[in-house]
């Protein structure tokens, strides 16, 4: 069913719903990330939004990436770092997060912790730009920044 038309999804154990698919977070090759998965909660026609669930094991990242879409986040399990612009970000359950639009966005789970979190996006969305050389070389001139990517 993944995002259907259910009328109740029910929790099951480990942070998974029922007739909800468990997915590949990308293609993997298309983008570095390392230990994320994802679960599209609600989406389709009839509404303007998507809510998915994305879990990284401990230690793992998300894509570093910017686009022109805006992100809600309520992270729900673990802690990790997320760098949000020239922030580094500590996050926690239970904390929120906007992503501002063309804002370079990275999550990262702590070492013995799964970070999960849902995240509210527009359905119809653009995909995600990844940094080149002059855009890392931008964000590796802030030694916290540079030392946030060298993690992965």
């Amino acid at each position: 069913m993944s995002g259907g038309d259910g009328v109740l999804r029910k929790a099951r154990p480990g942070f998974r719903w029922s007739d909800v698919d468990l997915l590949a977070y990308k293609d993997e090759g298309s983008a570095p990330f390392k230990s994320v998965s994802r679960q599209t909660l609600f989406g389709g026609e009839g509404l303007e939004g998507e809510l998915r669930y994305f879990e990284i094991e401990p230690s793992g990242h998300s894509t570093l990436e910017r686009h022109e879409h805006r992100h809600a986040v309520v992270i729900l399990r673990g802690r990790g770092q997320c760098l949000v612009g020239d922030e580094i970000l500590a996050v926690a359950p239970h904390d929120l997060l906007a992503i501002p639009s063309w804002t370079w966005h990275q999550f990262r789970a702590n070492a013995g912790e799964t970070l999960g979190f849902l995240c509210l996006v527009n359905r119809n969305r653009d995909k995600p730009q990844l940094p080149g050389e002059a855009d890392l070389t931008s964000l590796r001139a802030d030694p916290a920044i540079a030392a946030f990517l060298d993690e992965a």
